[in-house]
């Protein structure tokens, strides 16, 4: 009798044990591991954050668009071989590391799913600040930018269909239209606005560029910010996750910078699809998830497209710090040999105007 009593007081202080190291409004339990639903707080803060972070996202792509000529940008449409590389990389490559990786690592099914989720993405907008960083073709990246997230709408449930047959039934992911339309209306409008700006007023345009480019910057780190408070899930996940996460975005800055290469685009345009190929649209992946899976799935899983972001982001500064120093120390870009072509021509100009009794040809104007 007395050993019941003892064992009954041990399951009662075991219970308390674990309900200390698990709240009580805890969807799974697993030791210390534990996803949260969100409270009160938690929903107002998400709102508050989103809607800030919206408003000065469609302030910076209004200033990436001041820097977007309206005649490159339509010949990018016109001729839409740089464009065409990018979809190659963008559904071809990622999708296919994806896979790949997922195999490799040997990772349960329903985190290969999440890979393949992340790897399907289209680009994310984060690429086209980096890009300005970098002296990319903003042209080629914002039309980059725009044509997959409006062709994801198509290309996503096909990839997922050819590569999640041996894990899952790609019926069961939940694509949330709505969300691409959003963040395709949310980059077209302020983008257009920008170029409109940019085609009326250059002078004021080049100023917006750089107090938008400046915000961006910010807002980059604000979102990696932002991601790791929201995100309540469990931070003890499968390392082979950490691994991919780390690998999958190098992986598609080098894969899209090579295939670009041997494509024969220049080396600014090279640059410009490496990062539209690294960069995905994570916040697109997180939503998928939490659509798709239940709260046990969600444990295996949940933090996944927050590791991708970090690392992507990580890489990506690494690759402007790196492309810094070489602009420095090494070489002159085209714009440096513009710059000081133009300065040798109003030289001549000068010299040849004080030869010419102050006369000026419309050519050396």
């Amino acid at each position: 009798m007395q050993i019941n009593v003892l064992s009954q007081q041990f399951n009662a202080s075991s219970l308390a044990e674990n309900s200390m190291a698990c709240p009580a409004n805890a969807t799974i339990c697993n030791g210390t591991s534990c996803v949260l639903l969100e409270d009160n707080f938690n929903e107002t803060l998400s709102i508050i954050l989103s809607t800030v972070l919206t408003i000065m996202l469609a302030l910076v792509m209004f200033s990436m668009g001041c820097n977007v000529e309206l005649k490159k940008f339509w010949g990018h449409i016109k001729r839409p071989w740089g464009i065409f590389v990018g979809f190659l990389c963008q559904f071809g490559i990622m999708p296919l590391t994806a896979f790949l990786l997922s195999l490799i690592f040997d990772v349960l099914p329903i985190q290969a799913v999440v890979v393949l989720i992340m790897g399907c993405c289209p680009g994310g907008t984060a690429s086209n600040i980096i890009a300005y960083w970098v002296d990319g073709d903003m042209d080629l990246s914002i039309s980059m930018t725009t044509c997959s997230t409006l062709l994801a709408m198509g290309m996503m449930p096909l990839c997922l269909f050819l590569y999640t047959k041996m894990w899952t039934d790609s019926n069961a992911i939940v694509l949330p239209y709505d969300s691409i339309g959003i963040s395709l209306v949310a980059l077209i409008i302020p983008v257009s606005f920008g170029i409109y700006v940019n085609h009326k007023w250059p002078s004021k345009a080049k100023i917006i560029l750089k107090i938008g480019s400046i915000v961006g910057a910010i807002l980059i780190v604000l979102i990696a910010v932002v991601g790791g408070i929201l995100y309540k899930g469990s931070w003890i996940i499968s390392p082979k996750l950490w691994i991919i996460g780390t690998i999958f975005p190098a992986a598609g800055y080098s894969l899209g910078f090579f295939l670009a290469r041997v494509a024969g685009l220049s080396w600014h345009r090279c640059r410009t699809v490496s990062l539209e190929t690294g960069m995905q649209n994570t916040q697109l992946c997180s939503t998928i998830v939490q659509l798709s899976f239940t709260p046990e799935q969600l444990e295996l899983m949940f933090t996944f497209p927050l590791i991708y972001s970090i690392f992507q982001l990580l890489f990506a500064l690494l690759i402007l710090g790196g492309y810094r120093v070489y602009r420095r120390h090494r070489v002159k870009t085209k714009t440096d040999v513009e710059k000081t072509e133009e300065k040798e021509d109003s030289t001549s100009a000068s010299s040849h105007a004080k030869i010419n009794g102050g006369f000026v040809s419309n050519e050396a104007k």
